[in-house]
């Protein structure tokens, strides 16, 4: 139903552009979709275009404190390093691209229904609802450069992202990513504080 939700923004490949997305921002240039594999020692996000094709993937070690994350194109060429920055209010996400690039973003996102997040260091701003599992990121003069939709009740944590500026790409999946391993974490401290929560909270 992604496709022809108000709601929930997330379409399949070939199912076409979210028609709220469409009516808002107009036709994406095109939309990436990513699927989550996670082993004993790795966990791994796979990036594929509308024909199925890999275009990025993203490795992080297990177990690992500061959850260090390298980003791959399909090439193997290094696209950028994200690693979390513990013992902070707010859980922050240190990302550093291949061009030298820096950024970071913090688990601020993650107030009651809808919030805006200041991407530092980029100048721009990720607005989300962690409810209907939507999310917008802006860039610094607040043209919009991607759609985020995650896929209800999925075992494989999927997502799309429609991409309205192709020169952002890199940029976009890379967000994208970090904001899984945030969510991933939020939803495991909740399921780890709900079960009686005698786990540490300073690790």
């Amino acid at each position: 139903m992604g496709a022809f939700s108000k709601v929930h923004r997330f379409h399949s490949a070939g199912e076409g552009a979210n028609v709220n997305n469409v009516d808002r921002f107009g036709t994406p240039a095109y939309s990436l979709y990513t699927s989550t594999k996670v082993f004993t020692l790795h966990h791994h996000i796979s990036v594929t275009d509308e024909n199925g094709r890999e275009v990025y993937v993203a490795r992080t070690k297990f177990p690992s404190l500061h959850d260090k994350t390298e980003i791959y194109k399909a090439s193997g060429e290094h696209v950028a390093h994200v690693q979390r920055k513990i013992f902070t209010l707010h859980e922050r996400h240190f990302v550093t691209m291949e061009s030298g690039m820096e950024f970071q973003i913090s688990n601020e996102l993650f107030h009651i229904i809808k919030d805006v997040t200041n991407i530092e260091g980029l100048g721009w701003q990720l607005r989300g609802n962690i409810l209907a599992l939507n999310f917008e990121l802006y860039d610094s003069v607040g043209n919009i450069v991607a759609v985020i939709g995650q896929k209800m009740l999925s075992i494989h944590d999927k997502y799309c992202i429609d991409v309205y500026q192709r020169e952002f790409e890199e940029i976009a999946v890379t967000i994208l990513i970090t904001l899984q391993h945030m969510i991933r974490d939020r939803e495991n401290s909740s399921s780890s504080g709900s079960s009686g929560g005698s786990a540490s909270s300073g690790g």
